[in-house]
């Protein structure tokens, strides 16, 4: 064909055509060699540089393969492995800077490749915050805090669930999982979060390590929580886009709303995720509701019956009183434990303590600091004999033994500042009866009382000489009785005198002592004169 013909035919210039034709002159080729070569054997054949044809001037290629293996290196960069370039080909022509790293680029673009990824229905939900936050304001004190953003996507429906939180604590990350499994109706088999250390407690590649909070919430779901790895945010795509739809449709619509508290924000982002599910897909038929509807709800496996409680964990020692400090309150352990190290697992209501993953205690959570919460089971046995004595049981085992001994006992808790004062002592009385006897012990406390004398060491010392099984002296027991003894003088005796009786003795001086010994009369047994006046008394 003629070379018009060919230029048509291939929507050419003539020119063109005959360029080739001549450099397939040029280098020696006809038809059938021509045919058995592939494109790029082609173009090296046609147009191979020649000492003939080389352009003046041509510049040295940079080794692009030996620029990325370099860069990889320790404090290597561009400028220099740019001016060993310049070094290594002095005196030929060489590129700039700004062409040397182009050439590079261009050669690192064409390995970075995108894998498309496809998802099963209802195998992976993909978590994670969105940078941006927004307002709320404390109609109390005007103080404006930032809300932060939780956003969860399906992988196989892109059907979205967005809730805000306070901040992003392990506390937020674990309630807006369990909020947003609620959301979906179902579990799915894997959940992929980015590595927040409120999860992650060793980020890894290849062994991320969970903290024990994260771990357990995947098992109450019987789900598996894998995070993307470190610097990849290719390995949650899903979870990218999501976050950005959820900026775009719904924190931009609210940018001019003012919201008082957090659960006012979240019930406007209800509503609108309800319009970003309905959302009909651009190159798609239907919306993520359809698509969950057909595709992730039939595959999620069922929630359990009640949500999961979260709870964070915390190492404590156990003190030597078998108590543990948690936020500023104590709680007991049992008594075994002193000084070995626990486990505390914290829910909003609740503390347990475990040792050996086995639940040794549990308490209701103190709303004050300082508080104590002390079980009488984690006691030792001593220590809860001791917080058992109270004044009621004293006296009830006083009882027991007899009158007298519960008379004691009520004398010692009575007499003094406060009645544990007093337990002491009575827990002096209870040694004696497993001493001497019950019986002993009631007779030494009836002579105690009847000698006035209700200390402990007093019925000690009965007890020890044998009192209590002698009889009771008869001038002991009248001692008891006032008014019948001589030296008790009574009322009478401080009566002022009446004329009467000093009349009666003058009338009768053989009385010695008027009837009624008055203030002024003479005391009683005191010898008398003739004339009714008292003797002297020797001395």
């Amino acid at each position: 064909m003629s070379h018009e013909k060919i230029a048509r035919a291939l929507q050419l210039s003539k020119g063109v055509v005959s360029k080739y034709i001549a450099a397939a002159r040029v280098a020696g080729l006809d038809w059938p060699a021509l045919v058995a070569m592939d494109e790029a054997a082609l173009a090296a054949a046609l147009f191979a540089p020649t000492s003939t044809n080389k352009p003046r001037g041509e510049r040295v290629l940079p080794d692009v393969l030996s620029i990325h293996r370099e860069l990889r290196r320790k404090g290597v960069t561009l400028q220099l492995l740019w001016e060993e370039y310049l070094a290594a080909h002095a005196g030929q022509p060489t590129y700039r800077y700004t062409q040397f790293v182009e050439h590079y680029r261009r050669y690192a673009q064409t390995l970075k490749r995108s894998m498309r990824q496809l998802h099963r229905a209802g195998e992976k939900l993909f978590i994670d915050y969105a940078g941006p936050t927004l307002p709320v304001v404390d109609p109390a004190t005007g103080e404006v805090r930032r809300a932060h953003i939780f956003v969860a996507a399906l992988g196989a429906s892109n059907y979205t669930y967005a809730c805000a939180t306070p901040g992003e604590t392990q506390v937020d990350w674990l309630t807006s999982l369990g909020q947003a499994l609620t959301y979906f109706g179902g579990v799915p088999e894997m959940v992929v979060p980015d590595n927040p250390r409120a999860l992650v407690a060793q980020p890894d590649r290849y062994e991320p390590g969970l903290n024990r909070a994260t771990l357990e919430c995947a098992r109450h779901y019987q789900t598996v929580i894998l995070p993307a790895r470190p610097r990849k945010p290719q390995d949650k795509a899903k979870a990218e886009v999501a976050v950005q739809v959820v900026e775009r449709w719904i924190m931009a619509r609210l940018r001019h709303r003012q919201f008082f508290s957090l659960h006012a924000l979240n019930q406007a982002i209800a509503e609108l995720l309800e319009d970003l599910n309905r959302r009909p897909f651009k190159r798609l038929d239907g919306c993520r509701r359809d698509w969950f509807e057909r595709l992730d709800r039939p595959a999620l496996r069922a929630l359990p019956v009640h949500p999961y409680e979260v709870a964070t964990f915390k190492r404590c020692k156990v003190s030597i009183d078998y108590h543990i400090e948690v936020n500023g309150s104590f709680y007991s352990v049992p008594s075994a434990l002193a000084r070995q190290n626990v486990d505390v697992r914290l829910t909003a209501h609740t503390l347990e303590v475990l040792h050996g993953n086995r639940r040794v205690a549990s308490h209701l959570l103190l709303g004050r600091r300082g508080a104590y919460s002390t079980q009488r089971e984690h006691m030792p046995a001593a220590h809860q004999a001791h917080r058992e004595w109270t004044p009621q049981r004293l006296l009830d085992w006083g009882e027991r033994i007899g009158p007298y001994t519960r008379q004691l006992i009520d004398h010692q808790l009575t007499h003094k500042p406060h009645p544990e004062m007093g337990y002491r002592a009575c827990l002096g009385l209870l040694s004696l009866a497993r001493r001497y006897g019950n019986a002993r012990l009631e007779a030494a406390a009836e002579r105690a009382v009847h000698l006035r004398a209700f200390t402990g060491r007093s019925v000690r010392n009965l007890l020890q000489q044998g009192l209590d099984q002698q009889p009771l002296p008869q001038r002991a027991a009248e001692t008891t009785l006032p008014g019948d003894h001589e030296n008790v003088r009574g009322a009478d005796y401080y009566q002022p005198p009446q004329q009467e009786l000093f009349d009666d003795a003058a009338t009768h001086p053989e009385s010695t002592a008027p009837a009624t010994p008055g203030r002024h009369g003479p005391r009683p047994g005191r010898a008398m004169d003739a004339a009714g006046q008292p003797q002297p008394e020797l001395r």
